[in-house]
């Protein structure tokens, strides 16, 4: 005897078997616990520079940029 032979001849015991399985699985779902999303505060830098008489262009490439790869830098180095 096969261990499948009594599922097969009870169908009836075998569907109720199988609502019974889910149901409690769905009843169990409901009580797993969650838990809350961890409250992160990330790094920001603010920077404030000026240039007078300067070009967007030239902020750009002799302000903005040397202050953003040194940022990025000590970033990296944790």
């Amino acid at each position: 005897m096969s261990i499948s032979t009594p599922f097969i001849q009870r169908p009836a015991g075998t569907t109720l078997l199988t609502v019974a399985v889910a149901l409690a699985g769905v009843v169990a779902y409901q009580f797993l616990p969650v838990s809350p999303i961890p409250q992160v505060e990330f790094p920001t830098i603010s920077v404030q520079s000026s240039l007078p008489g300067a070009s967007p262009e030239t902020m750009a490439s002799s302000v903005a940029t040397p202050l953003e790869r040194q940022f990025g830098r000590a970033g990296s180095r944790r």
